[in-house]
């Protein structure tokens, strides 16, 4: 299934006053398990730092929702967000700019050919090399940006389901990832290959964060897919599933996962 258009039926829809996209953001972090995860690594990175200048890179921003939860975060820190589309880029700037947050900037950028030598203090990239073939050019490109000491922070499928795939014979579920899921070993390994040398990496999307992909996720994608006229349906269908995703999203980032279909990882220069 091609995912960009939903997307893009999502943003137009948010996109229509300020209060919707902060009403999405809020929706979204409830909802995405993956944010559960980050925000937990990024609270983690945060402590004893909000009232130092940072440099912040968000490596492919999507609808900038990071951007804004680390904004609020500290006005101190100065970020960054880059992604491909036009268009996002474009109506990221005029939501931040709208709201205040003077200290995030969006641009435009290939993440194969961008690079800002010993700029960013934390890089942030959250399911975006599933979408990338050229990994190692960007992770490359990363460290060079990056001080000494900073920290990437990675989310991304894993080769364990990611991206819905359990077989040989089987394809992503969203037809845009150009790899169905990393191996966790191999991350490590490419990441290396860049020039990091310290790297922790773990499983996300164990079995509670599975059936909650599952039930907030997939099969609203899949009704989406088939015709918009589900967004008129989909209020009823949270209303239902929202606290069961709740209680097992809740339950996965509290969890050590032995495998899941996703991976969190950290690595610094």
């Amino acid at each position: 299934m091609h995912y960009d258009p939903i997307k893009r039926s999502l943003g137009e829809v948010f996109n229509r006053t300020p209060l919707l996209r902060r009403l999405f953001y809020h929706l979204l972090d409830l909802l995405l398990l993956r944010t559960w995860h980050v925000h937990r690594e990024l609270r983690q990175w945060a402590k004893g730092r909000t009232d130092e200048k940072l440099t912040i890179l968000d490596a492919g921003s999507g609808y900038g929702q990071y951007s804004y939860w680390l904004s609020g975060m500290s006005a101190k820190w100065s970020i960054l967000a880059v992604d491909v589309k036009d268009e996002q880029i474009a109506d990221s700037n005029q939501f931040f700019r709208g709201i205040g947050r003077t200290n995030v900037q969006f641009a435009v950028q290939d993440l194969v050919l961008y690079q800002e030598p010993n700029t960013f203090d934390l890089a942030l990239s959250v399911d975006v090399m599933e979408h990338i073939l050229e990994d190692v050019e960007v992770f490359r490109n990363v460290h060079a940006s990056l001080k000494d000491g900073g920290m990437l922070l990675i989310s991304t499928p894993s080769d364990q389901g990611g991206s819905d795939v359990h077989s040989d014979g089987e394809t992503s579920f969203i037809e845009e990832h150009v790899r169905d899921g990393y191996n966790i070993h191999e991350i490590q390994q490419k990441l290396r290959t860049a020039g990091f040398e310290r790297i922790e990496a773990r499983y996300s999307y164990g079995e509670p964060g599975q059936i909650s992909w599952r039930l907030s996720m997939k099969y609203p994608i899949l009704m989406l897919g088939q015709s918009k006229l589900f967004f008129l349906l989909l209020p009823f269908y949270y209303l239902v599933t929202f606290p069961f995703c709740l209680l097992l999203n809740w339950l996965d980032a509290r969890t050590t996962h032995d495998s899941g279909t996703g991976l969190i990882v950290k690595a610094w220069k």
